[in-house]
């Protein structure tokens, strides 16, 4: 598997500093890019309406989702540091295919609601700063594709300086808006003791909280944190995870003061002058000069709204890259990305406001952020089970105090979710037209959903994780066969997938052609890569497997067999068939791993399917 963010991978050298603080200043940035994420236009949302509507009331889930998101964060570089696995590769090398691609979908589903929030945002601000239309101001958003693509090629150094200072801007905006706000601190301070004013308070915290934890950032901490060239050994591994907590923890600490800050001054102006229904971005900004006498009020929240629209972006591209790569390990241009994922992102976006109009974009940035929300048990539970996994973290596994602490997290969060789901669905089935509809196509869904969660929570405690069957070394191989015999093959086919299995395979071939007959080894790449470019592909597992190809070529040859390979691209069930009959084989060997139940089926239908597209013997062998 490749690395993670390759052209920036390791690039920050931290190593040979004259002095403490100099090294410590090294790993900072990473957290930086991650505070972006908590400051982002679809916390603004939440914020505004939940100051509004509820006063001060809401600041302890403020209060509550920052220590949250400062413990993930954590888990999420301590990941990153000790694997050199971002949480999306330790998903794919940890789960089956199948499980994974519904964990990316779900992932990329979660970069585009954060998009919305982004795309909204950015165009809010612009139309308030400049008096351009939503939607042209929602179309001028793709521009800021060129500037990621300008940033990364500048390195990882230069990317994280420009985020600090839009950080800044948006820091010091707020700093201003207090001082214009003048809140009662007495009142700031009692919003800090845990209440829920009704049901109404419940969505909006729901909103909050998936504003504040973004699924997103968990698989982009594990990943930057990885361009930090340190000292490998525990001492060293040890001294960058200090650094790196010292790191998060200000700079989400610098976000919670931004949040708080929106928070009370919603409260401060709407909800102390009776104005409980300002939930719009732009109806905040209309009435702030007016509530507090001063004209640049309105101009400082634009512009801050801007610098973390235009921020929140850039790291939702890289999140989305590392998404795809780490899932799939399917690199394509980041502009491409950017590109795609912000087209995601506009078209609901252009046809929402087209249709409803400009008052809409207050529900949609909440939406999005609750969306958001329901994604993060999908993310947090797989990172719990990795960090408290003792083999994969090599003794850098966090402790019981730690994971007790995590999980009574993930199920606060999961529970708040699974609320708000039975509340929704619930909610639709009563005011139906027609009722059948859903119980047939939304309720089975989130049952779906729900089974799966339960199987991510549960499936490490039953099963315990085993070592990856993948990249089997060749020079493991224990060869048998015998140079006396009577052969009957003359030109046979194996195939081979550089696990255990290959052993027992190539062993019976052996038996079946000896020294004498030609053998070709067969092997399929079957990323999503393959699959969409076939033999154009130029990714990490490609070459892989077929350096492993010519590593097996080589061994065989040495041994005085006549080996040829035979690289194919998509699924084996039919690029198998395509090369065999092309040839000129008496037989086809492969091997298997012995899979029962559900397993048994699945790969039997595909050796079914194989069968019977080719026009020689098939022999299958157990390992």
């Amino acid at each position: 598997m490749g690395k993670s963010l390759e052209e920036v991978h390791g690039s920050v050298v931290t190593q040979n500093k004259k002095s403490v603080f100099r090294k410590i200043l090294a790993f900072f940035g990473p957290a930086y890019l991650i505070s972006v994420g908590y400051m982002d236009p679809g916390n603004w949302a939440t914020d505004i309406a939940g100051g509004s509507q509820f006063g001060y009331a809401l600041l302890w889930v403020l209060l509550m989702s920052n220590m949250m998101a400062l413990l993930l964060q954590s888990l999420s570089a301590r990941l990153g540091i000790v694997t050199q696995r971002d949480l999306a590769q330790a998903s794919r090398e940890t789960y089956s295919p199948f499980i994974n691609y519904i964990l990316y979908f779900l992932a990329e589903i979660a970069i585009a609601a954060c998009d919305l929030a982004e795309v909204l945002g950015m165009a809010i601000g612009i139309n308030l700063l400049f008096d351009i239309p939503l939607i042209e101001g929602v179309i001028i958003t793709v521009l800021d594709t060129f500037l990621l693509l300008f940033l990364i090629n500048k390195g990882i150094r230069k990317m994280e300086a420009f985020i600090i200072v839009l950080v800044a801007i948006i820091g010091f905006s707020f700093i201003f808006e207090m001082i214009f706000a003048q809140p009662e601190m007495g009142k700031v301070i009692y919003g800090l003791i845990p209440s829920m004013p009704n049901e109404a308070a419940l969505y909006i915290a729901i909103g909050i909280i998936g504003a504040t934890v973004m699924p997103h950032n968990l698989y982009l901490h594990s990943s930057l944190v990885q361009t930090r060239n340190f000292d490998r050994s525990n001492v060293g591994i040890k001294q960058a995870l200090k650094y790196n907590f010292i790191d998060s923890a200000i700079a989400l600490n610098l976000a919670f003061f931004v949040n708080a800050a929106i928070l009370i001054l919603a409260a401060a102006t709407f909800y102390k002058n009776g104005m409980y229904e300002v939930a719009e971005i732009q109806d905040a900004h209309r009435f702030l000069a007016p509530l507090l006498g001063s004209k640049w009020a309105p101009i400082l929240f634009a512009v801050a709204l801007i610098a973390a629209g235009q921020s929140s972006t850039v790291t939702g591209t890289l999140a989305g890259q590392i998404i795809m790569e780490g899932y799939l390990n399917l690199r394509i241009q980041p502009w491409v990305r950017r590109i795609i994922t912000r087209l995601i992102a506009i078209v609901p976006a252009v046809i929402v406001i087209s249709i409803f109009g400009e008052s809409v974009t207050g529900k949609l940035l909440i939406l999005s952020q609750v969306i958001l929300s329901l994604q993060l048990g999908f993310a947090i539970i797989p990172l719990i089970h990795f960090v408290s996994d003792k083999s994969k973290m090599k003794g850098f596994h966090i402790g019981k105090v730690t994971q007790i602490t995590s999980w009574i997290v993930a199920t606060i969060i999961v529970s708040l979710n699974a609320k708000l789901v039975f509340d929704e669905i619930n909610g639709w089935l009563e005011t139906s037209e027609n009722p059948l509809l859903l119980w047939f196509t939304v309720v089975p869904l989130a049952f779906g959903f729900l089974i799966l969660l339960l199987y991510i929570v549960f499936k490490p405690f039953i099963v315990k994780t085993k070592t990856s069957i993948l990249n089997h070394s060749p020079h493991n191989l224990k060869l048998q066969f015998s140079k006396t015999g009577i052969y009957s093959k003359k030109e046979i086919a194996v195939s081979v997938d550089f696990s255990n299995a290959d052993e027992v395979a190539l062993n019976n071939a052996f038996q079946l052609g000896g020294i004498d007959a030609k053998y070709t080894l067969i092997h399929v790449v079957e990323t999503v890569g393959a699959l969409v470019y076939g033999e154009k592909i130029d990714d990490h597992e490609t070459l892989i497997d077929e350096k492993l190809l010519n590593e097996y070529k080589n061994i065989l040859s040495e041994k005085g067999f006549k080996v040829q390979t035979k690289l194919g691209f998509g699924k084996p069930n039919k690029v198998i068939p395509n090369i065999i009959n092309e040839g000129n084989f008496d037989i086809l060997v492969m091997g298997t791993h012995g899979h029962t139940g559900f397993k048994d089926l699945i790969f039997g239908t595909t050796v079914d399917k194989l069968r019977h597209k080719i026009s020689i013997p098939l022999l299958i062998v157990k390992n």
